[in-house]
């Protein structure tokens, strides 16, 4: 293995992944089953956890999301929670900066009388069965002596859907949860975990024998210029077709034609956000319903070239491959479901890659070009925005475009509460949930790296410089 991943976690991920397709390939999964703990976890003394029995239960609940997880729970992200033990309980909590003052500001403060004074020392303190975590309290405090000490899955989430249950493991709240991924990657326990399907890769590549019965076709999202390092693109692809795939279709063309067709929109209806991130369009729906109408009414680019493909060719098979979580939840909304048949992240393309011992750095190169430079970039924040501009351009449509570009959560909600609030600032929104964009994915090989200078060299590279020239490559 001639590559590292950024935490034991996701190294841990990996070998369980490696080893799910490593039995399913040659049929043995079900007699290796209760073997592959032993095999991550060979003891005789634990490596993280209190015992060798308890890490490899643990590795054996791993194994049945990797394996698609519960059929009783809809969302694709779960908790393990015989993993989620050890995290300290979260809150605000009062430090040793407390000075005893007399001024009791923080007190004051409280509307749910959670805060007493010690006798003896006169600090502050909290009373957990009142206190309902409003943070009123630190605010007033001069000293900043209340720090709000959350889990760090907690602190990932920035729609509020994860919260300590009754058993202190973390719980979801599915009808807030937006699918973004960020507390997987987050917890330093490995204690949320995204449902896998790469069961069901395999299944498919086994039932066309490996593309030679009916075309088996990768489409392969524009962020993966900054991943599989020790390799170049074009051995990507070759190691692609070693795994059964017939053809390699960016994304990126899926997503120049969306930006000539979205240009377009927007010049029709004058404001529009976009609706290329699902996690995006999630959080436009659960949390700010009035502007549901100005979500832009294009497929994704995924599901965008996916359903050119399948009408063309219906036998064919489709799988997406990027560094989203939510991408495994698009792929079963009714618009969507007819035309991409699985979704596999960066993570477990690489686990594909080890379990058939296929290295790609000592591989030959195969073509990788199917896109524009305006559709590689998508991979990238502000992608999607220069895209529209020459989208715009192309069409010869003259329009005042002023886009904004937002990328995380947090900056993604203080651009649409100012389209709320009715602004005239901007007339196009760029929302992407990952910080720098698809780049930022939670299930990419590294998350420490987010070079936007790697997507860009990635979009310099395509033959084709104008999205137009790109998309009459269909047309042959």
């Amino acid at each position: 293995m001639n590559y590292t991943f950024d935490t034991r976690v996701q190294e841990l991920k990996h070998k369980v992944l490696k080893e799910i397709a490593k039995s399913y390939y040659q049929g043995t999964l079900n007699d290796d089953f209760f073997d592959i703990p032993k095999k991550i976890v060979p003891g005789p003394k634990p490596t993280m956890r209190c015992c060798i029995y308890k890490e490899r239960a643990i590795v054996l609940e791993r194994m049945k999301l990797a394996l698609g997880g519960s059929k009783e729970i809809d969302n694709i992200v779960e908790v393990i929670k015989v993993a989620c033990d050890e995290c300290p309980l979260g809150g605000y909590e009062v430090s040793d900066r407390c000075r005893g003052c007399i001024a009791h500001r923080c007190q004051k403060a409280c509307h749910r009388d959670a805060i007493k004074f010690d006798d003896k020392t006169h600090a502050a303190v909290i009373d957990k069965e009142k206190c309902i975590n409003c943070g009123m309290c630190a605010k007033a405090c001069q000293y900043n002596a209340i720090q709000n000490y959350l889990r760090p899955c907690e602190q990932a989430c920035k729609v509020h859907a994860i919260s300590m249950g009754e058993d202190n493991a973390a719980k979801i709240d599915d009808e807030k949860c937006i699918q973004c991924g960020a507390c997987v990657y987050q917890c330093p326990f490995g204690a949320i975990m995204d449902k896998s399907y790469i069961k069901e890769a395999i299944d498919i590549f086994k039932d066309s024998e490996y593309g030679k019965k009916y075309p088996v076709v990768a489409i392969v999202a524009p962020a993966i210029s900054t991943q599989f390092k020790y390799g170049t693109l074009g051995q990507v692809a070759t190691g692609l077709h070693k795994l059964g795939y017939s053809e390699i279709v960016e994304a990126a063309l899926g997503a120049d034609m969306v930006a000539y067709n979205e240009a377009k929109e927007l010049a029709e209806k004058g404001f529009l956000t976009s609706s290329c991130c699902p996690t995006f369009v999630e959080y436009i729906k659960k949390n700010f319903p009035t502007l549901i109408e100005h979500i832009s009414t294009n497929l994704s680019p995924m599901a965008t070239i996916a359903k050119w493909i399948k009408e063309h060719y219906p036998a064919t098979k489709i799988m997406f491959i990027g560094p989203c979580i939510s991408k495994k939840k698009e792929i079963m909304l009714d618009r969507v479901k007819p035309y991409v048949d699985v979704t596999l992240t960066f993570e477990e393309l690489q686990a594909l890659f080890d379990a058939q011992d296929i290295d790609i750095s000592v591989l030959e190169e195969s073509p990788f070009d199917n896109a524009s430079y305006f559709g590689r970039i998508f991979a990238r924040s502000r992608g999607i925005t220069d895209a529209v501009r020459e989208g715009l351009k192309e069409h010869g449509i003259e329009f005042d475009y002023q886009p904004i570009a937002a990328d995380g959560i947090e900056n993604c909600r203080l651009a649409l509460l100012k389209a709320k609030a009715g602004t005239k600032e901007f007339n196009f929104i760029e929302g992407m949930a990952c910080p720098g964009g698809c780049i930022g994915g939670p299930c990419s090989l590294s998350h420490e790296v987010r070079n936007k200078a790697d997507v860009d060299k990635y979009g310099m590279e395509a033959k084709s410089q104008t999205i137009v020239d790109s998309l009459k490559k269909l047309e042959k």
